[in-house]
């Protein structure tokens, strides 16, 4: 099962929406009310780890080379 970020949508601009995490299959589509409180909602689209690794990899390092 997948964690999605949602956050509510405030019908006073002045309010501040809130955030809350949910788990879902990736089947299911996405929910537009809270299950708890019924206020709508929207997903929300977070980017990933951002990890990027270069260079030589570990399980290369134990591989013989041919001189």
């Amino acid at each position: 099962m997948a964690t999605y970020t949602y956050e509510t949508i405030p019908t006073n601009p002045k309010q501040k929406p809130r955030r809350l995490e949910l788990q879902q299959k990736m089947t299911e589509p996405a929910l537009t009310k809270d299950p708890t409180t019924g206020e709508p909602i929207r997903r929300v689209i977070t980017g990933g780890t951002g990890n990027i690794y270069r260079g030589t990899s570990i399980l290369s390092m134990n591989v013989k080379r041919k001189h």
